[in-house]
């Protein structure tokens, strides 16, 4: 049958519309097991030895926030957990000075060594919180640092000339106060956390937990549980970055039995039963800060610095600023807006 030239270039085209099959996806081989017995001594197990030895030489940083109202013992706190002067002298206001009108962002760099290792640690203070008689919105300067902090790493890490290592400024743990009334949390504490916990790690804190009675502590506690739990809020460790089993056991009793530390802090020392400690005098005894009879401090200090501290700047990384970093790239097409100063260093780079 003739097929005039009209028809032979639609079926021409149709047969140009028709996809061709996709072809499957190789799968990769699976490794062929062998035998890993050695035959000597090759040196794998070192590695751990170089690792430390590199982060000896270099250190590291630790980035810490205290948020809560003045009169909470902050600082106080700060200084027992690191047993030095890190913070700064108490946000308590004379009759002379003026309360701050807005959150002031106050950081305080050291470097601290123990034991041959050298940590850069910077305390963050957030003087003005929740001090106002209205106190909307009051945490968005807050969370504007923070998100700066995010912006100046992801800044550097663009760099075509990128430094060797890129200072590191980001807020890795937020110490959260909250005001020992034995009651509930107040508003301010609800739309703070839930505002802040989806951008930095929150430890919820009790402050001044010597204020109250053993049930009363316990009870308020709970309390705080169920309320942070009811409105939604995750504080650290979150359940969802649970690596393993032995994390999840782990973190889930922390979860459930010991957050919200209910601690005491102080820098003075007194002498009990023939030792120093660290304690606060008061009419019926000395309150000892590291007695776990007294208080929940020692059980905090173990979980910020002994036990979660890498893994605090590893969720900041891993989490925190990757959901930063890719919302950013993803809103201006791949990089960051270039400005002046990124413009003048890209020059210099070159």
């Amino acid at each position: 049958m003739f097929k005039g030239p009209v028809e032979s270039k639609n079926e021409a085209a149709m047969s140009e519309l028709v996809p061709e099959p996709r072809q499957k996806p190789v799968v990769p081989m699976k490794p062929v097991g062998i035998n890993t017995s050695l035959l000597g001594y090759i040196g794998i197990d070192t590695i751990i030895e170089q690792m430390r030895k590199k982060t000896m030489k270099t250190g590291f940083d630790f980035n810490i926030m205290v948020v809560g109202q003045s009169g909470l013992g902050k600082s106080t706190l700060v200084n027992t957990l690191f047993k030095s002067q890190v913070s700064r002298k108490s946000s308590g206001w004379n009759r002379e000075e003026k309360i701050p009108k807005t959150v002031e962002i106050k950081a305080i760099g050291h470097v601290i060594e123990e034991g041959g290792v050298k940590m850069k640690l910077t305390v963050i203070d957030t003087p003005g919180f929740g001090d106002q008689i209205n106190n909307e919105n009051c945490w968005e300067p807050i969370e504007k640092y923070i998100n700066e902090q995010y912006e100046k790493f992801l800044k550097e890490e663009v760099n075509i000339a990128r430094k060797k290592r890129i200072p590191d400024t980001r807020v890795h743990c937020c110490l959260y106060f909250i005001s020992p009334t034995g009651h509930s949390l107040r508003p301010l504490d609800l739309e703070f956390m839930k505002h802040l916990s989806k951008v930095v790690n929150i430890i919820p804190v009790i402050a001044k937990a010597d204020t109250m009675t053993l049930e009363e502590k316990t009870e308020f506690k709970q309390r705080v549980r169920k309320e942070l739990e009811v409105n939604g809020i995750e504080f650290y460790p979150q359940k969802e970055f649970d690596e393993d089993l032995e994390d999840k056991t782990e973190n889930d009793k922390i979860r459930q039995e010991s957050m919200p530390f209910a601690v005491v802090g102080s820098d003075k020392e007194y002498q009990v039963n023939g030792k120093r400690v660290l304690g606060r005098k008061t009419p019926w005894g000395i309150i000892e800060v590291e007695n776990l009879n007294h208080c929940e401090f020692a059980l905090l200090r173990d979980f910020v610095i002994r036990t979660h501290l890498q893994d605090l700047k590893e969720v900041t990384h891993n989490i925190h600023y990757e959901t930063y970093r890719a919302k950013r790239l993803n809103d201006n097409g791949g990089l960051p807006p270039m400005t002046v100063e990124t413009e003048e260093n890209h020059e210099s780079n070159l």
